[in-house]
This record gives C-alpha cells, structure tokens and sequence, in this order.
C-alpha cells in the first residue's frame, strides 16, 4: 500500500514492455548512506533543496513511528503495537529485502517515508524494486517530497541493477495517481489477494 493519496501505481509490466527511465535529479550515492538531495518543484540552483532523501537509521525511530502512524491511520488500520514494532525491526534492520527511505526536512524533522523490497522476475530472469508503503506528511505535501521519494527508489532501483519499479494504487487516488503517471506507466494487470488456507 502507498501513500499520500492512497496507494502507488503499478509501473512496469510483462517483460516485453518499455518502461521509461526517471532522472535521477542529483542524487547522490555514498556507499550504504544513499542520500538525494532533491528540488522536485524548481531548477534553480540557488534555492536549497526542499528535503534530503536518505536511508532510514536507529535514530529515526520516533520520527519514523509519528509517519508510520499517519500511514496506518490513513488506512484506518487498528492501533497494533507488535506490528509497527515488526515493521520497525525490518525496515532498520532491513530484513527481507528491506529498505527504508525517509525525507528529511531543512530543520532535520522527518516528511515522509518509503519502504522498498527486492523481489525476483523469472520470466526476465532479473530483479525488481516493489515499492510497499509511500507517506508523506499531510503538512509537507505539494512541496515535492513525494517526488523526492520516488527519485530515490528509481536511483536505488538503479544502483541495483533492478529492471523496474513496482507500486499499486486505488483506482480512485487521483490526486496521487497525478504524479505517478509523470514518473511511472500505468499498466492493465489487475491484483489479487487469497487468503492462506491448508487444503
């Protein structure tokens, strides 16, 4: 799930589709500490950065849980300690392919977050980046940490050698959806969900 909106598109496709490449606006790698220094919304260069994309640390932590809070609330998920404690325990930890981004405001507080995971394509015999959850705070957005975020998974993505970026979204997350269709495709796959069973 991905926010703000709702939920991210699905970018890529059946191994036969050309999926189109985003520019990395001036990130900047640094071995782990992938940091990205991003203007979404400006080319002037005499302007500082609205926020700096970078990967989650321990220290994150209280900052992380008030973003993770929003994003469960807006899903209007149940109060559930041991689970944002399970996620928390991934995303730092980067357990099962785990990453975690977070924007990081001029003043040092956190805007927004994003939670990435490797997952294999056999069809095309290569890897790709899924994009789970995607929040920016309520009060920071319009300003392009949406944007940022998505630069960073796409340079990531990249750094990787993974052939896409993946994400879904409500059909009904216009709002959203407006700055996925500026850097992703929409595709026509539709999802399922089955719930585990022993037969």
């Amino acid at each position: 799930m991905v926010s703000p909106g709702r939920r991210g598109v699905e970018v890529a496709a059946a191994p036969h589709w050309r999926t189109r490449r985003v520019p990395n606006a001036g990130i900047v790698s640094r071995g782990r500490g992938l940091r990205s220094t991003l203007s979404a919304m400006t080319s002037d260069t005499s302007t500082p950065p609205p926020v700096t994309v970078r990967r989650v640390t321990a220290d994150d932590h209280d900052g992380w849980a008030a973003l993770f809070a929003g994003y469960r609330e807006f899903y209007q998920l149940p109060d559930d300690p041991a689970a944002v404690a399970t996620t928390w325990s991934w995303v730092v930890g980067e357990q099962h392919g785990m990453t975690g981004l977070v924007a990081e405001a001029r003043d040092g507080s956190l805007v927004g977050l994003a939670h990435v995971r490797t997952f294999a394509r056999p069809s095309i015999g290569s890897v790709g980046l899924f994009l789970d959850d995607l929040f920016t705070d309520p009060a920071a957005r319009r300003s392009g940490v949406g944007a940022a975020l998505l630069r960073a998974v796409s340079d990531l993505a990249a750094q990787r050698g993974a052939s896409v970026v993946r994400w879904i979204t409500a059909a009904d997350n216009v709002t959203a959806r407006a700055l996925y269709d500026e850097l992703g495709a929409q595709t026509p796959w539709v999802t399922y969900d089955m719930v585990p069973q022993r037969y």
